[in-house]
């Protein structure tokens, strides 16, 4: 219930609570109107007081309700004897209450009296600090007052470091922590001395007549290299770190730290942070409600976190820094939060040694795997190192009297180590200058003499409507090309002079660049689709000597021919070449027929060029508004192709395309790569490229092998597919940033298509990086470990991306830092035309080396070897293994089309039109490798709702006429995409890295999208036998037919819109390889729950359309929070199906179990593995009792088989049993547990207690399917136990109940736990299984069950192992399931988690004793927790300290081989959990620590207590070994430990719970 109204003041019924409860006094009504008036007055710390250790205590750590604050302690008056009588009255009068109300109810009191009293309580804890000296309470508080003010003010906005990481952050964060432990060298732990000793100096300089309050130590030097390291990480000044004081409060310091600064300068700014921190000291939890009630954060309300719970304010914590001596257990919990990234521990290890000058300094590093690479921690205390190592060096030449240099500056020196040098590129390293295959036009002369009949271009082009092939061979096109070449040669056209083409698509445009080339001169590109204004620009900076003008390109506009007439010296003009279908070369409109000789192709044809020729002339913005010229070499034409062809395997037999822009510099790659290699290039029509899907079909239908794409090129060709690309091998991206989605969606057409992320710009030329992307059909699970931007990768043969520190020294960038990228290669442009301080800017010299040697004997054309690195202006920064990824522009300055455009200015419009929600405008590059503007709006809600305007058509047609009327023209977006919402980084801002990267505007089209109709296509055959699927729609006809696939469903059983996936066929293995193939081929990242959340045809293809839809982006958690509320709404539909005690109780009022009686019990679930064991144990502890076991089976007979397998294959069955066991044949999911009348009649009747153990579990059903056996079922055991007299029920719960991310952070901020007496209201929302779901309504409905007098109990185990004395176990159990895929892949995750593990008979006995003992019912929930924190590292130890061969790798490396292996073998242990194990590992495997004082106090006079797991885990295995489940060791006889030998026959594996 909620005990407070919106303003948070008390409900009248908990005065009365409190009133009955002898807390505040004995009559309900005074104590209100005490209450409130003295609230209202601000007075109540003067009435009440309380001991004021305990308090502290519980303001200390955080949370009140958790401390040791009693009924009896808490409020005791401080003044007043009456108050003190009228306690003690109303306690004596309270003790003949219900206690089981007050306990119930107490709980959520004490929540909601710490926050009414806190007022009163922080004067009082504030004094158990040890900083103020005891004064009168009101001076307390104001001193209190002015600390939390300046906190306040310190931590307000602070910055959420963004860390740089391995893999992507998911959403929500999942965790699986690793530890790795580091000890610093000699040299660092005496720097740290040295810096110490300076330090104390500065202080006691600064503090002569003080009193010393705050010690330098080594600690504050390691923190402020710490603070350094993440100020190059994240490019922030703000520097935000969690630590602790000497007392092992948790603090928050704040460090600005400034490039400018030195070593020095940080060093004291740590230090005094810290002791104004520390000055400031306050209780943890008064900061933590200060703090969040100054700034209220999403995430502490998206989270459900309190006030006093760092999560609140994450930012605070995702950095943690302490000292061993100062992180109490405490400090650590209250610190951590869901967005903790890593922490480092320091603690000194102690010697005896005379010889050792300086202490041994270890750093114990805890990090979470989801996110991080062992290898970037290493490369962290490396850096770390040798920041102490440069700070050394500071102190030196600071106390030598020497001037710093700016190479001391935090900002400027270098952090390399070792193993940053390793791998990042040698930038002095010899790039093989000299090495020059040739020129491309002396290379086609080649190819053209040994073969020129090949096939050599392929052009598509559009006749009388239908589409034509022309095809020339080398020869042709030799023919033609050196026709052009001798015309321009005769017209004056000289080696080098600018040749503008005014270009088309198609063969002709291969003749003009190749015929330029061959003339000696450079070709420049002009698109006609550019306005004549616009060319005129090109033509100003070319200054070409002559013009070729392609007769399907059109006329020249007449602006461009006066342009050409009045302001260009022309010497050669070609007015209209066109190239025939027979091959020949027209030139004019003329009939006049040139290139139709016969003469053999000669390498004489060809103008010799060299290294450094220029050949090509690119157009760049500039700075002004107007281009720039790149003038291209000819070495970097042909340098790079034949390491491409080593790496790609690209060779003569493949088929290239033509798709980039023809004015943009990729069509080189387009045009040069099949020439060089003597391979065919094809050519498709304007149509097949607009027309959305035909793009597909037409690479289909040509069977292209080879690619070059931008990224938009990539969405136009996969948008509307309708063919898959089987020949494709290898496609190149090059012009933007390339996403995980668009990878996706490509190989959902091409599935045997490696993906080439290059990394480059004009100026570079081909000179490029590179990150391979392997086909689907060869790795499936690469993408999945990718971030949602593909790196820039590393530089090709004879290039290298270079990261340079961007604060002026020029110092190579370690892993992790941020710095300006460089291109180093031989390959780069010449530079830009007629602009040579731009050129001297942007191509500078290589100073990390010396100028190459230059050779003897100089090459024609050539300058020798030039060391050149090109500023490319982009950020960037190395990663462990040595790829490059960029992460954004140093000159964040927008221009479009040389115009200036302030984005700031579009927003702010943007976000006034009242149809808009939300927006931001970004660049992106279009078709036409233009900068573009797009839009990114989200409507507004009521625009939202609209069902008439689908497309949004309408919106944006209303935003672009709004936009125009208040901005110039070229500031109105060219491209709107509508959105739900934007996606956003965890501090909250716009995640513009995760925005997609439109084309064109990104709309799903009657939900016809390109990777489904891919799927369509791809299974056509099959489905034109089936009439039922014509009406469907492309996704549900490519689902339908993957479901026949599976399944196997003939032709004879149609299959319809409402199949449901499991009642044709469909299994849960078969679900989860179901989700395998929606993820290939729909390019979708399927959730491993779909088939069980969405089971009919119609309702999957609909969660298929919504997964590719753009309109869905970032609102995966909104679906979550909506299916999670499910299951809770359908707690209070069953709430009135409740049983009413009524007469009957009055009449059988609950008689418990009597020790010495002759019980009957009525148990469910006996045949699964807990519940033979719970059989046993009654039978046990009940020599005379009788036990009746509900079973599902065709008759009683077989029933009492069932039980009996049951037993024998646990080592529990004895013969005795056959007198004492009866079984019923029933159904839990059936309404009174599918018991027959008779039956039914006799359970109610003969039964005295009920044990309701019985469950149906799985891991990924939805609760709508376990809710009959599970939650109805307890319903109606509820009327077992209430028909003709009342029971006693014990129900068997579990842990999954709690699989919260409340629960997890409550337990790890309450030191004893979650508590028994928890309400489970924390799990009211986000139980991610429905299993968790469906225990979580059972156990509330007990709870309300209870409230109205029902003698129930709750038993609430985690994981159940094997018994501590047979070893008999579960070899279903997840845990050993995984222990065996594991011993399958030879490999074992690096994991943390402490996992709640229990032996069976351990269990069970709490199970029995809850339902024996008389006082069980004092209390309602009883945990099944295992204090010795064992650990899954502790698991897999283990396994290799017995013989297993099972090496320790990083998590995430883990589940791609698991995923890998496990799709490749079906029958792998793991299979069956596989979506538990890929999906839900990090976070279904962090458990909380439990409360288990009700248990401990239950068993306290049984001598029971919970056996370690260390010491079982040898009997589990030995067992497991001798079942057959697990092999023997392979190094048993050399083993650190032997398995113990078991001498018990085995009947049988113990298999999955049964739900009856």
């Amino acid at each position: 219930m909620d005990y407070r109204d919106r303003n948070g003041y008390f409900q009248e019924d908990v005065l009365q609570v409190l009133g009955r409860s002898g807390i505040l006094g004995s009559s309900g009504g005074s104590v209100a109107s005490s209450i409130h008036g003295s609230i209202d007055q601000g007075h109540l710390h003067q009435q009440y007081a309380a001991p004021e250790p305990l308090i502290y205590q519980a303001l200390k750590d955080g949370n009140f309700s958790d401390s040791d604050l009693t009924l009896s302690n808490v409020f005791s008056s401080s003044d007043s004897s009456s108050t003190t009588s009228n306690t003690t009255e109303s306690s004596s009068s309270s003790a003949s209450t219900d206690q089981l109300d007050m306990d119930a109810e107490w709980e959520e009191v004490k929540h909601i009296l710490y926050t009414t009293f806190i007022g009163m309580l922080l004067p009082v804890a504030f004094r158990y600090v040890g900083r103020l000296t005891p004064a009168a309470s009101a001076t307390n508080m104001v001193e209190l007052s002015e600390r939390i003010g300046r906190w306040q003010e310190k931590l307000r906005s602070p910055t959420e470091l963004q860390l740089p990481t391995d893999y992507p952050r998911p959403i929500p964060l999942r965790m699986v922590e690793a530890v790795e432990t580091f000890e610093l060298s000699g040299q660092s732990s005496l720097s740290l001395l040295q810096l110490a000793l300076y330090l104390q100096q500065q202080q006691q300089q600064q503090q002569q007549g003080e009193a010393e309050d705050h010690t330098a130590t080594p600690f504050t030097a390691l923190l402020a290299a710490f603070a350094v390291l993440l100020h190059r990480y994240t490019a922030e000044e703000d520097i935000v770190v969690s630590s602790s004081s000497e007392s092992s409060n948790p603090l928050v310091l704040r460090m600005a730290v400034k490039p400018t600064d030195s070593f020095l300068d940080v060093l004291c700014m740590a230090q005094r942070v810290s002791r104004e921190a520390a000055a400031d000291e306050v209780p943890f939890g008064a900061l933590m409600a200060a703090i969040a009630a100054a700034s209220p954060s999403p995430q502490a309300s998206a989270t459900g976190s309190s006030a006093a719970d760092a999560n609140a304010v994450p930012a605070l914590f995702r950095v943690r820094f302490f000292n061993q001596t100062d992180a109490s257990d405490s400090t650590l919990r209250l610190t951590t939060t869901q967005s903790t990234d890593f922490t480092v521990i320091v603690r000194q290890r102690s010697t005896a040694s005379l010889r050792q000058l300086h202490p041994t300094i270890e750093l114990q590093i805890a990090y979470n795997q989801v996110l991080f690479t062992s290898q970037r921690i290493a490369h962290m205390v490396a850096q770390l190192q040798v920041v102490l190592a440069t700070a050394a060096d500071t102190l030196a030449r600071e106390q030598a009297g020497h001037a710093l240099s700016s190479e001391y500056q935090v900002g400027n020196m270098s952090i390399a180590s070792d193993l940053d040098s390793a791998a990042a590129p040698n930038p002095r390293a010899d790039l093989n200058w000299n090495e020059y295959p040739g020129s491309i036009t002396e290379i086609f002369a080649r190819n053209t003499a040994k073969h020129p009949e090949r096939r050599f271009v392929v052009e598509s082009v559009l006749k009388d409507k239908a589409t034509v092939e022309r095809s020339f061979t080398y020869g042709q096109i030799f023919r033609a090309a050196r026709a052009l070449s001798q015309t321009l040669r005769d017209g004056g056209v000289n080696p080098e002079d600018v040749v503008i083409v005014y270009a088309y698509r198609g063969a002709d445009l291969v003749v003009a660049i190749l015929g330029v080339l061959m003339a000696g001169a450079t070709y420049s590109v002009v698109d006609p689709a550019y306005p004549p204004a616009r060319q005129n620009i090109y033509l100003s900076v070319a200054q070409p000597r002559g013009l070729v003008v392609l007769q399907r390109a059109g006329a020249l506009p007449e602006e461009v021919k006066q342009y050409v007439a009045t302001e260009l010296d022309v010497a050669c003009t070609v007015p209209a070449l066109v190239l025939q279908d027979d091959g020949t070369l027209r030139l004019d409109d003329t009939d006049r027929i040139v290139g139709d000789d016969s003469r053999d192709p000669s390498v004489e044809d060809v103008v010799p060029v060299g290294h450094d020729s220029i050949g090509t002339l690119s157009f760049t913005s500039g700075s002004t508004g107007i281009p720039k010229g790149v003038r291209g070499r000819h070495y970097s034409l042909t340098h790079f192709f034949p390491w491409m062809s080593t790496e790609f395997g690209l060779g003569e037999t493949d088929r290239f395309t033509m798709l980039s822009g023809i004015a943009h510099d990729p069509i080189q790659r387009d045009v040069f790569t099949p020439t060089f290699f003597g391979a065919e290039l094809h050519i498709p029509t304007a149509e097949d490229i607009g027309i959305p899907g035909q793009l597909a079909q037409w690479m289909a239908e040509h069977e292209i092998s080879v690619t070059h794409l931008t990224p938009a090129m990539g969405q136009l060709l996969s948008a509307n597919a309708t063919a898959p690309i089987a020949s494709l091998r290898n496609a190149f991206f090059v012009g933007d940033l390339l996403t995980k989605r668009d990878c996706h969606r490509l190989q959902s057409l091409a599935a045997n298509c490696r993906i080439i992320n290059m990394y480059g710009t004009t100026e570079t030329q081909r000179a490029v990086s590179y990150c391979p992307v392997p086909p689907l059909a060869q790795t499936p699970s690469f993408l999945s470990m990718a971030k949602d931007v593909i790196p820039a990768g590393r530089g090709m043969k004879d290039v290298q991306l270079l990261v340079v520190n961007r604060h002026g020294t020029g110092a190579m960038c370690a892993v992790g830092e941020v710095g300006e990228i460089y291109v180093r290669s031989g390959g780069l442009a010449e530079g830009y035309l007629r602009l040579p301080e731009a050129t001297a800017e942007k191509f500078v010299p290589n100073w990390f080396a010396p100028p190459p040697p230059q050779p003897a004997e100089p090459a024609p054309f050539y300058k020798g070897p030039r060391d050149r690195m090109y500023r490319t202006g982009d950020l960037g920064r190395y990663r462990p293994d040595g790829d490059v990824e960029c992460i954004g522009r140093i000159d964040d300055q927008v221009k479009i089309r040389g115009f200036r455009i302030e984005l700031g200015e579009i927003n702010n419009m943007l976000s006034q039109h009242p149809r808009i929600r939300a927006n931001v405008t970004l660049v992106r590059r279009d078709k036409y490798e233009e900068k573009t503007l797009v839009a990114y709006i989200v409507p507004s809600e009521d625009e939202q709702r609209r069902t008439d305007d689908p497309g949004r058509r309408d919106l944006i047609k209303a935003v672009r006429d709004y936009l125009k009327q208040k901005l110039p023209s070229y500031a109105v977006p060219a491209v709107f995409v509508p959105m739900k919402k934007l996606p956003l980084t965890p501090n909250g801002k716009i995640d513009k890295a995760a925005l997609p990267f439109p084309d064109t505007p990104m709309f799903s089209r009657d939900g016809d999208t390109s990777s489904s109709t891919a799927a369509a296509a791809a299974a056509g055959a099959k489905g034109a036998e089936r009439p039922e699927l014509e009406g469907m729609t492309p996704t549900e006809r490519a689902l339908a037919l993957v479901w026949i696939d599976l399944l196997g469903l003939p032709s004879s059983v149609p299959i319809e819109l409402d199949a449901n996936f499991f009642d044709i066929g469909g299994h849960s293995i078969l679900a989860t390889r179901m989700v395998f193939r929606v993820r290939n081929d729909f390019a979708v990242d399927a959730p491993l729950g779909l088939v069980f959340r969405c089971p009919t045809l119609r309702a999957m293809a609909a969660a298929v359309d919504s997964l590719q839809s753009e309109l869905q982006l970032d609102d995966k958690p909104a679906e979550k929070d909506e299916l999670a509320s499910s299951y809770a709404a359908d707690l209070d539909v069953l709430i009135p199906e409740i049983p009413k005690l009524g007469a009957v109780y009055m009449a059988y009022p609950p008689a418990l179990v009597e020790a010495d009686g002759a019980p009957t019990f009525f148990l469910t679930g006996a045949t699964g593995f807990l519940g033979a064991f719970v059989l046993a144990e009654l039978l046990r502890r009940h020599p005379r009792s009788k036990v009746i076991c509900l079973i599902r089976a065709s008759s009683a007979e077989s029933a009492m088989q069932r039980i009996r397998n049951a037993a024998e294959a646990n080592l529990v069955w004895d013969d005795s049993w056959t007198e004492r066991v009866q079984a019923v044949v029933g159904d839990l999911s059936q309404p009174r547990l599918g018991l027959s009348d008779s039956d039914w009649a006799m359970c109610v009747e003969q039964a005295d207690a009920i044990v309701h153990n019985g469950a149906l579990v799985h891991w990924v059903y939805p609760y709508e399917k376990l809710r009959a056996p599970n939650v109805l079922s307890t319903i109606e055991t509820l009327r077992v136990a209430s028909e003709h007299h009342v029971k006693p029920l014990t129900f068997v719960s579990s842990t999954s109940a709690l699989d919260t991310d409340y629960y997890v952070e409550v337990g790890d901020a309450q030191q004893t736990g979650i508590r028994e007496s928890d309400d489970l209201e924390g799990s009211r929302t986000g139980l991610g299984t429905g299993y968790g779901q469906s225990k979580w309504v059972a156990e509330k409905l007990l709870m309300h069950a209870r409230k109205d007098g029902f003698p129930v109990t709750i038993v609430r185990p985690g994981y159940v192992l094997g018994h501590s004395q047979t070893g008999a176990t579960n070899t279903d159990d997840f845990i050993w399931r995984l222990a065996k895929g594991c011993i399958e892949l030879a490999e074992s995750p690096v994991m943390h988690n402490a996992v709640n593990l229990c032996p069976v008979d351990y269990v069970a006995r709490v199970v029995v004793e809850t339902i024996s003992q008389p006082r069980a019912l004092s209390h309602l929930v009883y945990h099944v927790f295992n204090r010795e924190r064992f650990r899954f590292q502790n698991l897999f130890d283990l396994m290799r300290a017995y013989g297993y061969q099972v090496r320790d790798v990083e998590y995430m490396q883990w589940r791609t081989h698991l995923m890998e292996y496990t799709l490749a073998n079906n029958d792998s242990a793991l299979y069956p959990l596989l979506h538990y194990v890929l999906d839900d590992l990090p976070t279904s495997t962090k458990s909380p620590d439990l409360d288990d004082s009700h248990t401990v106090e239950l068993l306290s006079t049984t001598g029971v207590s919970c056996p370690r797991m260390q010491d079982l885990v040898g009997l589990y295995l030995s067992y497991l070994v001798k079942a057959g489940f697990l092999t023997t060791p392979p190094n048993a006889a050399s083993a650190e430990c032997q398995l113990p030998e078991l001498n018990v026959e085995l009947r049988g594996l113990v298999s999955r719970t049964s739900h009856n």
